[in-house]
This record gives C-alpha cells, structure tokens and sequence, in this order.
C-alpha cells in the first residue's frame, strides 16, 4: 500500500532534518511505498537543506506557501493537494518537531492492514509537557466535553483513508480545526495508542494562549450543540442565583458570553471558497527526491 506523510513546519528547519532521518530509520523494514510531503508555512528562515539519509522514503517533496496561514491551514492545505496530486492510500499528518514520535508510524501501518479501511487515531496516553501545561491540557479536554458532548483526545497525528481525506475536503471546518472536523465526520475511528513526545530543539510552540484558541478553535466545530448548552446553562444559573445575584455570581455568565463570542469570531475562520483554493498559496515545490 502507499502512504504519504504529511508534514506542517514553520521555522523548524533542525528538527526537519532530524525527523526526516528517524523516518528513514523507522520504516526501513517496512514492506510499503512511504513518501514525504512537508508543507513549509512560509517560513523567514531557510527550510530546504541536504537530506542525506532518506534512502528508506519514495519520494519528498518540499511545498513553499506564498503567505503563512497556521498549522490547520497548512494540515489542510496538503491533504487537498496529496487528494488531487498524488497517488496513495492513507495520509499520515504529523507534527514536524519530535512530538508525534517517528517510532510509531509502524503501528499506524500495522493497523491499518487489518482496519477494514477505517481512519486511526492516536489517541494521548501519555505527554511529556511540564505540569502546568498537563493541567491547561485537561482543562482543555474538560472544556471541550463539557459544551460539546465529544471527548477528543487526539490531534493531527492521525492514519486517514482515502474516503475520510474526501469527507475532510468537503466540510468547511477543516480549514480552521483538523481534529474537530475529524471527530465530527467519522464516528467510527480506530484507536491507537500514543505517547506524546518531546520536541527535537527549542520550547514548545504551545503557548497557553495557543491552547486556549485551539481549544475553542475545536469547540466551534460543534457550536450548534455548545449554543443549546449554554442556554440550558444559563437559564439554570440564573434560576441558582436570583436570590443571590451580585458581580461575583455574574462572572461566570460574562465568562461564558466571552467564549461564546469567540467561538463565534474563531467560526468565522470556516471559509470553504479559501479551502477549494488552497493550492493558489502554492510559491514553489521542492522536489528534493
């Protein structure tokens, strides 16, 4: 079978190199055509350089974008160009720093031969974060459960058959969150677990404000339900209060009207004419085999 793995990276370039090497390494024994597409985020500093162990990998292609669009743009961006370009079976997306482990690429692969042609995710089991950032990460989880219903636990590093990449090109949230649209649009996933690792070089690009907007980023996918949640909630709040209303009981109601604007605004971002034209951010194509 033939697997492509898709690859975001914005100014990463020494933890590309040294992930394109633990690919080459992990999948040497493996019986399958694998190749490489990376999406380069528009990067300031220089991404192409020699990769010289990639002996293992069919082909790596290198795609420059005019102007920087962010992660899920990017993830969405080569799922539409790997779907009308190329030729394969499944699309392994996967974070191009070191942590989506290169080591469990075989398990995906594996898997995958006895899937009955369904998606996989890998599911966290396990982060290597410091404690505050595992802290932010369940209060994210929480969140996400609390308004939406769905317990989402995973997040590009996925195995996606050919069918699940067209249900993706065809929904107009993958343009702003790809672990949302995937929960949304396939209900039955295959479950693989997965240890979060840590990053090649550098603090993780991980801010919490970068988490915060992920999060809702994801919830916004699901507004319809969030919407009828908050109004439950906020009918049974006041009814809690009234006899106790003050500034302070108030709170978490302008805390819930604040997310429920951001949801908003962050839904915005759904732009299905920007996704059918995504390749038109296409600078260059670096064909480095």
């Amino acid at each position: 079978m033939k697997y492509v793995i898709l690859i975001p990276i914005y100014n990463d370039r020494e933890s590309l190199q040294l992930l394109l090497e633990n690919i080459n390494s992990e999948i040497k024994d493996l019986n399958h055509e694998i190749s490489l597409i990376v999406i380069n985020d528009a990067s300031s500093q220089q991404i192409i350089d020699n990769y010289p162990n990639i002996e293992n990998i069919s082909y790596l292609e290198i795609i420059n974008m005019k102007a920087n669009r962010g992660h899920a743009r990017c993830i969405a961006s080569g799922l539409k160009y790997i779907y009308e370009k190329k030729d394969f079976d499944y699309i392994i997306p996967m974070d191009g720093d070191g942590e989506d482990r290169p080591e469990e690429i075989k398990n995906f692969i594996e898997l995958s031969e006895h899937s009955d042609d369904k998606s996989i995710i890998g599911e966290r089991v396990k982060r290597s974060e410091g404690l505050i950032f595992k802290v932010c990460y369940q209060f994210h989880k929480f969140l996400t459960y609390a308004f939406t219903g769905q317990s989402i636990k995973f997040g590009n590093f996925t195995c996606l058959t050919k069918s699940t990449v067209k249900k993706l090109l065809e929904e107009k949230s993958t343009w702003n969150s790809f672990s949302g649209s995937l929960k949304k649009l396939e209900k039955d996933l295959v479950i693989m677990p997965s240890i979060r690792g840590k990053r090649y070089f550098g603090p993780s690009k991980m801010s919490f404000f970068n988490l915060l907007k992920h999060s809702l980023s994801i919830i916004s996918v699901f507004r319809k339900t969030v919407l009828i949640r908050s109004a439950l909630f906020i009918v049974f709040y006041i009814l809690l209060i009234k006899s106790y209303a003050s500034v302070i009981t108030s709170i978490p109601l302008v805390l819930l009207l604040i997310m429920i604007y951001s949801i908003s605004s962050l839904a915005l971002r759904e732009n299905i004419e920007e996704f059918n034209n995504a390749l038109t951010n296409i600078h260059d194509i670096d064909k480095v085999k």
